[in-house]
């Protein structure tokens, strides 16, 4: 099968999750044997063309004209992925199915669709309407319309949890069987060979200290804000506790302006952006991984940190929910609430026995559920429903032409026959 990925964040350039989903997605297809292109957004001196391990990856700049707001810079990207797509496709021929990640990419998407006869099949990671609870300005009124529009276009809608089939089917009104749950996954030989590393832990712990660790964007959906409003109650509990804050956003400064304001900056530490090796040493070194998320439609974190073998605390929403199992698996906290956060973190702290069965029966459901192996025959499917539909209703619009144009013989046939029998009676008269 021949499958183009329209995705506005591709390896090296990593924005959001939707990087590394379309990166292992696209790897393991290719193991399936598949061929699987890649158009993607350029970004720094990375190259126009790369041949990823079997994945063609091609990149487009901008316009070098400066877009007013970042929806025209979308449309400019949306442009050049078009341009890029229909050079591909004349060279090397048409794609089975267009796989289209998030709305970012959905004009794009559309227009190949019409111009090529090919179906999209489209992956709703997130909505705008889920990120900002709800609508509140035109720009976010134009993101949820967007969304909207991708999946009226496309032959079948990809989510990752059955949280989100829920509220995208609710949000857009979509038939519930167009709707496919295909959970994320993680590349279960991602720890394999890493240790804790001591030296590399002192850059920001005692010894002494346990490490509580959030890896991800800084934005205000991830619930950050709650966990370090629950620092003083674990340290009042736990008074060897240090909480990294990993990653990169847009709240940065606020959180840290919230440590210091409740007199913890010394107990708080934000490293900034790790690599993906810091990435694994940080995880393998942390004694508890914690996403307070208040809306979350997967959580691909937590899976990172429960196949490291870390005791996890997830919030109780979207895919978070679903993913965790209270103390057989992980730790639930309710949404929102520091106090629940903490006591969550505490029971932890306290009972090794309990870290240990949940870490190991965590790692256990990683492998089993989240591999690539399976969500990639799971997508692979999806893909085939497509085409199935596709031809079908390109064969039943083929029978209804015919059967327009037999009546419409049969009418004209109808219409002659009348007029001869008028004629001859007239003569048959006179």
């Amino acid at each position: 099968m021949k499958i183009l990925m329209l995705t506005w964040e591709y390896p090296p350039r990593i924005v959001g999750g939707i990087a590394r989903v379309v990166h292992d997605l696209s790897k393991r297809l290719i193991k399936d044997g598949h061929e699987v292109t890649v158009v993607t957004y350029r970004e720094g001196n990375t190259p126009y063309y790369e041949d990823d391990k079997g994945v063609k990856v091609y990149r487009v700049d901008n316009y070098m004209i400066k877009a007013n707001n970042f929806i025209e810079w979308i449309m400019q990207l949306n442009f050049n992925m078009v341009a890029k797509a229909s050079e591909i496709i004349t060279k090397e021929g048409k794609f089975d199915v267009i796989h289209a990640h998030d709305w970012l990419v959905a004009n794009s998407a559309k227009t190949l669709k019409h111009a090529y006869k090919i179906p999209i099949i489209s992956t709703i990671h997130a909505t705008e309407s889920g990120r900002n609870t709800g609508i509140h300005d035109e720009t976010q009124r134009y993101i949820n319309d967007t969304e909207w529009m991708l999946t009226y276009e496309s032959t079948e809608v990809i989510v990752n949890s059955n949280f989100m089939k829920g509220h995208v089917q609710s949000l857009f009104g979509l038939p519930f069987d167009k709707i496919n749950v295909v959970p994320n996954g993680i590349n279960i030989t991602n720890f394999n060979g890493i240790e804790r590393d001591y030296e590399f832990r002192r850059q920001y712990a005692l010894d002494n200290e346990k490490i509580i660790l959030y890896m991800g964007r800084l934005v205000y959906e991830k619930g950050i804000q709650h966990l370090i409003s629950a620092m003083p109650k674990i340290l009042n509990g736990y008074n060897d506790a240090k909480l990294i804050i990993a990653g990169k956003g847009g709240m940065l400064d606020e959180l840290k302006a919230q440590a210091d304001r409740m007199g913890i900056g010394n107990k708080v530490y934000f490293t900034g952006y790790l690599n993906s090796k810091q990435v694994q040493k940080m995880y393998k070194c942390s004694d508890i991984a914690v996403f307070p998320s208040t809306y979350e439609p997967f959580g691909i974190v937590a899976l990172e940190a429960m196949l490291a073998g870390i005791p996890t605390v997830v919030s109780d929403v979207g895919g978070l929910n679903e993913i965790v199992e209270h103390k057989v698996n992980g730790m639930k906290s309710y949404a929102g609430n520091s106090n629940s956060v903490a006591d969550s973190i505490l029971t932890l702290l306290y009972d090794h026995q309990l870290c240990s069965s949940i870490a190991k029966n965590a790692k256990t459901k990683v492998k089993q559920e989240y591999n690539w192996n399976k969500i990639a025959q799971d997508t692979h499917f999806v893909y085939q429903k497509a085409i199935c539909q596709t031809m079908a209703e390109k064969q039943a619009k083929q029978i209804e032409q015919e059967q327009a144009q037999k009546t419409k013989k049969a009418k004209n046939t109808d219409s002659e026959i009348t007029n001869l029998l008028a004629f001859k009676s007239k003569h048959a008269y006179a």
